[in-house]
Formats: structure tokens, C-alpha cells, sequence
């Protein structure tokens, strides 16, 4: 039987995109808790990741690879198809129940628009404040900073960093560590300015003042 940490120093949950992507230089370790919501378990065996909580409707999950995944030890819980959560989101809700800190969400983008927008949003879930989440699909992360928070962000020089306000005006911004900085500057709900920032150096920094920030870092493969 696979242990259940109680106490995961991170939590991976693999959710079900269609388009997913394994994240780029993360994968779980020992100690580490991974949770797959619903076809997020296949997307799991995919990337020979193990899965220790499988959640969700299982509407778009084969009975083969679930059958598979709990006779690898992996705890089922399932949930009715007519619910007002996600299955990312009971995976979400279970990783907090265990104390998570830390949590990375993997095969959340792409798909339907509806699907990764909600997912995106999820990030700003007031549970959520204090604690490192991230978004991880490929070479793209996604993290959310909140008023009054400074946000470290280690990369290649040469990455990409988009600042997105999210919910209105994000206000107060400073940078260091980029090619275009902002100096206490607003970036407002629906202009675009805060795309396609360059890192030009291995660490940059990103405070915010008011509001919600979504950093969007993309790794240069090219």
C-alpha cells in the first residue's frame, strides 16, 4: 500500500487537460504527496509519477487505469458527477485538509477556455494566501501575488515574465531583475503592458502594493 503522508512537504496535483504537459525540472519526491484529479491519474502513469489520492467524478478516467492506479495503492475518492467543485478543486480542497504548504498544480492549462480559465482563477482562492502555490505546465509557471506580497522568482536569463492584473488594477509595482522595470507603477485590469518582460538576471523580484498579480514565467527553450 502507497503511504498517505499526513504531512507532505509538497503536494502535486495532476489535474486533467487534455493538451497537459509534464512541468519542466519538477517532479515529486520522497515525502512528497501527489493527488491526480480524475484523467489527471493517467496523465500520472504518463510521466511515471506516483498517485497516492485519486479524486473526482471519474467520468474521464478509463476503468483500466483506475483499476491500475488503486492497485498501485493509490486511495480512491470519489465524488458524484453533479457537484458545484471541480475535480481540481476536491484535489485542491483534500491537498489543504493534509496541511499542504506547498502545492504544485500540473495539466491545468490548455483545453477548454472555460476549464484553464477557472483553473487560473483558482489561484486566488483566499485559502490560498500565505501559502506557495503555483500553476506548472511545461515551461510555463504560474504563480499569484497578492497586496503587500514580494514575490522572488529564480530563472534563466532570457526568460519571459508576463505581470497580469487579475480582478482590477494592480497597483504599487515594483521590479528588479528585468529588461523593462516598473517603479512603483500600476498595470491596469485589460492592458496588456505587463507582457513579455525579459529576466536579466538569474533572480528577479516583483512587489505589489493593492490588488492581485498573475506572473506567468516561460522558460526560453528556443
Amino acid at each position: 500500500m502507497v503511504c498517505e503522508a499526513i504531512f507532505p512537504t509538497r503536494v502535486f496535483i495532476v489535474a486533467g487537460s487534455p493538451a497537459a504537459r509534464p512541468p519542466a525540472g519538477l517532479a515529486p519526491g520522497p515525502g512528497d504527496l501527489v493527488i491526480a484529479a480524475d484523467r489527471g491519474g493517467s496523465h500520472a502513469r504518463a510521466w511515471g509519477w506516483p498517485v497516492h489520492l485519486l479524486v473526482g467524478d471519474l467520468d474521464s478516467l478509463s476503468a483500466d487505469h483506475a483499476a491500475a492506479l488503486t492497485a498501485a495503492g493509490a486511495v480512491a475518492i470519489t465524488a458524484p458527477a453533479a457537484k458545484d467543485e471541480t475535480d481540481l478543486e476536491l484535489a485542491l480542497m483534500h491537498a489543504l485538509q493534509r496541511g499542504a504548504r506547498e502545492i504544485v498544480i500540473c495539466a491545468a492549462l490548455g483545453g477548454r477556455g472555460d476549464h484553464m480559465l477557472a483553473n487560473v482563477l483558482l489561484l486566488a482562492r483566499p485559502e490560498l494566501a500565505g501559502l506557495s502555490v503555483i500553476l506548472a505546465d511545461g515551461d510555463q509557471t504560474l504563480r499569484l501575488v497578492r497586496g503587500g506580497q514580494t514575490l522572488v522568482l529564480h530563472a534563466t536569463v532570457g526568460d519571459l515574465l508576463s505581470l497580469l492584473p487579475v480582478g482590477g488594477d494592480a497597483r504599487g509595482i515594483v521590479t528588479e531583475g528585468l529588461l523593462y522595470p516598473l517603479r512603483s507603477e500600476t498595470l491596469y485590469l485589460g492592458q496588456a503592458r505587463g507582457m513579455s518582460n525579459v529576466f536579466q538576471a538569474p533572480e528577479a523580484r516583483v512587489s505589489l502594493k493593492e490588488g492581485l498579480l498573475l506572473a506567468v514565467h516561460i522558460q526560453n527553450v528556443g
